[in-house]
C-alpha cells in the first residue's frame, strides 16, 4: 500500500506539473496566433490535469490509517477519476477530428472551426464525461455494496456498468482514431502523387512541398497519440472485461495497481508529446524559459 501510495504521489505530480506547463504555453500560442484548433489541444491538457488532481485523493486514501468511508463517498470520488478520464479520451478525439478536418478540408478549415462550434463541442465533452463517470450515481444499479476499506473501481462499480462503458465507449474511440489515421494517411499520400505529377512536368518551380510537409507532421502526431493511447489503455480494459466476465480468471487488484497505472500514465505521456513533436510549442517553452531565467 505505502509503495503503491508513493508511486500514485510522484504519478500525480509530475501530471499536474507537466500538463500545467503545457497549458500556459497552449494559453500563450492561442493569443498570438489565435488557433481555434489550439484549444483541443489545451483542453487535453485541463483534462489530463484534473485526472492528476483526482489521484491526489487515492494516495491520501493509501496513506491514510484504515477507515470505512461511506458508499456514496467511494462512488462519487471514483465518478470524479472516471469522468476526469473519459474528458482526456474524449479530447484526444476531438485532436484527431480537427487534424484530420484540417488536412481534408484545408481551404474551408477557418471558416468551420469558428469560436462558437469550438465552445459548443468542448461543453458537449465535458457534458458527456460527467454522463460517463457520474451515471453509477444516477443509476444506483450500476453500484455494488463495498466491502474494501479503500475505494476502487471493483468494489463499487458493478461489473455491467464497466463492460457498458468499455464497449460504448473505449472500443468506438478505438476504432475511430484508426479511421482518421487511415483516411489522413490516404488524403497525404494523394497529395504527395499530385506533387510528385508536377514536379516530374517541370511546373513545381522549386517550391518545397509546404502542405504535404504539415500533413505528414499532423498525421505523425496523431499516429502518436493513438499508439500510445492504445499501449496505455487496452491492457486494463481487456483485462477488466476478463474480470467482469470470470471473476476467478484475473486478480483485480493486479488490474487496479498495475494496469490502471499504466493507463493513468497517458496522461503524462500527452503532453510530453505535443511539447516534443510540435515546433510552436517547443518554441515557446524555452521562450518561457528563457523569460524566466531572465527574471530570476
Amino acid at each position: 500500500s505505502s509503495a503503491l501510495g508513493a508511486i500514485l504521489a510522484v504519478l500525480a505530480s509530475l501530471i499536474i506539473s507537466a500538463n500545467a506547463l503545457v497549458a500556459i504555453t497552449l494559453l500563450c500560442l492561442i493569443q498570438k496566433s489565435g488557433s481555434k484548433g489550439l484549444c483541443f489541444v489545451l483542453n487535453l491538457a485541463i483534462a489530463d490535469a484534473m485526472v492528476g488532481f483526482t489521484v491526489v485523493g487515492l494516495v491520501v486514501d493509501e496513506f491514510s490509517e484504515p477507515f470505512y468511508p461511506p458508499q456514496i463517498f467511494c462512488v462519487l470520488r471514483m465518478a470524479f477519476v472516471t469522468s476526469s478520464s473519459a474528458a482526456s479520451i474524449l479530447s484526444l478525439i476531438l485532436v484527431a477530428c480537427d487534424r484530420h478536418l484540417a488536412i481534408r478540408k484545408p481551404f474551408h478549415y477557418f471558416q468551420m472551426v469558428t469560436s462558437l462550434r469550438v465552445g459548443v463541442r468542448l461543453v458537449g465533452l465535458w457534458l458527456v464525461s460527467a454522463i460517463i463517470g457520474f451515471l453509477p450515481v444516477l443509476t444506483p444499479g450500476f453500484q455494488k455494496i463495498s466491502t474494501d476499506e479503500k475505494c476502487s473501481f471493483f468494489g463499487v462499480f458493478h461489473p455491467a456498468y464497466m463492460v457498458t462503458v468499455f464497449c460504448v465507449g473505449f472500443f468506438p474511440a478505438l476504432f475511430l482514431f484508426i479511421y482518421l489515421y487511415c483516411d489522413m494517411l490516404k488524403i497525404a499520400s494523394v497529395h504527395v502523387q499530385h506533387i510528385r505529377e508536377v514536379e516530374h512536368a517541370g511546373l513545381a518551380g522549386g517550391c518545397p512541398p509546404s502542405r504535404t510537409t504539415s500533413d505528414m507532421k499532423a498525421m505523425s502526431t496523431v499516429a502518436v497519440l493513438i499508439g500510445c493511447f492504445t499501449l496505455s489503455w487496452l491492457p486494463f480494459f481487456i483485462a477488466s472485461i476478463v474480470q467482469t466476465v470470470c471473476l476467478e480468471c484475473f486478480p483485480y487488484k493486479v488490474i487496479e495497481n498495475y494496469l490502471w497505472l499504466l493507463g493513468l500514465g497517458n496522461s503524462l505521456l500527452n503532453p510530453l508529446l505535443y511539447s516534443y513533436w510540435q515546433k510552436d510549442v517547443r518554441l515557446q517553452l524555452s521562450q518561457l524559459a528563457a523569460g524566466v531565467k531572465r527574471r530570476v
